[in-house]
């Protein structure tokens, strides 16, 4: 998978809920510089995960959207519902990296501070028929550089 289109999915363990499927990980300095802008909106089950981040902006966004501000071990330090347009968040200094999801997320998941999240990757595999099927892997990770470890136990999802 190459580094720009890489994905996670975002679950909540403590309430045992999803968040989203298909979340994009901004972890260079461009992608995290762009984050949302230049979208319309979010789809459902999307998201940007911003890595490191503690606060982030919405100037020339246009539209609103929740933010869950995650620390080093995702675990929910902060949650902002329906942040609009030409805002600056106050930096939160326990936070590491920050997940930007659709309006109303964190109230429809329930999610809040203090939630165990775990944050996954996808990754296309080959079947044996030869179909392909987004394999997601399951195991907290410590750090967001270290979600490409091997040796978790693996699902498919199709």
């Amino acid at each position: 998978m190459s580094h720009k289109d890489r994905h996670v999915f975002v679950y909540n363990k403590t309430k045992e809920t999803f968040l989203a499927f298909r979340v994009r990980v901004a972890d260079s300095f461009f992608s995290r510089l762009v984050g949302l802008l230049g979208r319309r909106s979010l789809k459902l089950d999307s998201g940007v995960w911003i890595v490191p981040a503690n606060a982030i902006h919405t100037i020339g966004m246009l539209f609103t959207f929740d933010l869950v501000l995650v620390d080093q071990n995702f675990k929910v330090v902060g949650l902002r519902e329906l942040i609009r347009p030409f805002r600056i968040t106050w930096p939160n200094l326990r936070a590491e990296s920050v997940l930007e999801l659709p309006a109303h997320t964190i109230f429809k998941s329930r999610t809040e501070v203090g939630d165990q999240l775990v944050i996954e990757r996808y990754e296309a595999k080959k079947a044996a028929d030869g179909s392909v099927a987004e394999v997601a892997e399951f195991a907290p990770r410590s750090a967001p550089e270290q979600v490409q470890a091997a040796g978790a136990q693996r699902m498919v999802v199709q």
